[in-house]
């Protein structure tokens, strides 16, 4: 995933730890030989990133504003076909009014006509930092990730606690893959505990003797900080 910084400095340009606080709890809880976040690049000026972090003036998002125009504006000089056109005249329409790209009202022809153009910068998630995230990086990167569609799952205990990053929405098969193709193609299941049943039974064993721990198959929808032990064919 990246993460690309509009109009903040102090935040080094890079690979970032997302620095969540449940994992900490998480290490505390279960025995591992090391803990492992998930990690993100945050970047500048790269119409590619996930989410876009603007500071909080009026400045950083009009900047945003003028380059998505700009860009439309440019290829409406280019006389296109429908229903592109008449998809960037709403979208013209919508970023003169001082709105993003992702709030246009758009059929899903239009949609489609103008999603080969990747370097809108308002067509995604835009997080506006607040000047106590600005001071405190970590809370502001983690939000952008979350706000970029992304959750994580964890597995734990032995050598390692590990955070894994996936998309809202992801199945236990797609988060098997995120850990290893091979855990992918031999799914059998998942054995999941929530994370609130690992805080309120301080644990992974504790939740087990608790009756916590589910048996879930490949289309269960995972939820943000399960705990996951794959059962696979090897």
């Amino acid at each position: 995933m990246k993460i690309c910084l509009f109009g903040i400095s102090g935040i080094p340009i890079g690979r970032h730890n997302v620095k969540d606080p449940r994992l900490d709890t998480a290490d505390r809880l279960v025995e591992a030989k090391k803990k492992t976040p998930v990690q993100v690049d945050v970047v500048n000026g790269d119409s590619t990133a996930t989410a876009d972090v603007l500071a909080a003036t009026a400045d950083s998002r009009l900047d945003l504003i003028l380059r998505d125009l700009e860009f439309v504006e440019t290829r409406l000089g280019r006389n296109p076909d429908e229903p592109e056109r008449t998809a960037l005249l709403k979208l013209q329409t919508q970023l003169e009014r001082d709105g993003f790209v992702a709030d246009a009202v758009l059929s899903s022809a239009e949609r489609e006509a103008v999603a080969v153009h990747s370097c809108f910068l308002t067509s995604k998630p835009v997080v506006i930092a607040t000047a106590a995230e600005l001071a405190q990086p970590e809370a502001l990167i983690l939000r952008a990730y979350q706000a970029g569609g992304f959750i994580s799952f964890l597995t734990v205990g032995g050598k390692e606690n590990r955070a894994w990053m996936i998309r809202r929405g992801a199945t236990a098969w797609e988060a098997a893959g995120a850990i290893h193709s091979d855990i992918q193609r031999g799914f059998i299941r998942a054995e999941v505990i929530s994370y609130a049943d690992l805080v309120t039974h301080s644990g992974e064993t504790g939740a087990k003797r608790a009756g916590c721990q589910r048996l879930e198959g490949k289309t269960y929808v995972m939820q943000d900080y399960d705990v996951v032990n794959f059962r696979f064919n090897k």
